[in-house]
């Protein structure tokens, strides 16, 4: 087993978009606390706060992200199964994404307490994020 991973539970409701390969990226991707976008010559995906998406947008969701806290060593092997074993164990489907060096999981809204519980099982903790602080409030 790896060492146990701080993972940090986001408030914001996210989805999982679909656009067209080579799509332009539309502005309310970027509107949540948590975005990204994956693009490949085939397709494009973002994920972002569900409330902007529009309707019409081919999506799935609602998701919670959770963002293993600790900065990762990105050269020690099995960090992310680590903590995507015990959901796959326990059933819970997730969509996975990594930023340098962040690994974030984003679980579908009816299961972030069975998630939150599967990993606390395995002596990972899990906490809300940090609040990032308002622009000139101290």
């Amino acid at each position: 087993m790896n060492d146990p991973v701080n993972l940090f539970q986001y408030p914001e409701k996210l989805v999982v978009a679909k656009l067209g390969a080579g799509a332009d990226i539309p502005t309310w991707a970027e509107s949540s606390s948590v975005f990204a976008i994956i693009a490949t010559a085939t397709e494009t995906t973002v994920v972002c706060a569900g409330r902007s998406v529009p309707k019409k947008v081919p999506q799935s969701g609602p998701y919670v992200a959770f963002a293993a806290a600790d900065d990762q060593d990105l050269d020690v092997p099995g960090v992310l199964h680590g903590l995507l074993a015990p959901l796959a164990e326990a059933g819970i489907s997730i969509f996975a994404l990594s930023t340098y060096p962040t690994d974030w999981i984003l679980v579908p809204i009816e299961k972030v307490e069975a998630a939150a519980e599967e990993w606390r099982r395995r002596g990972h903790t899990v906490a809300p994020a940090p609040v990032a602080p308002t622009p000139g409030k101290s």
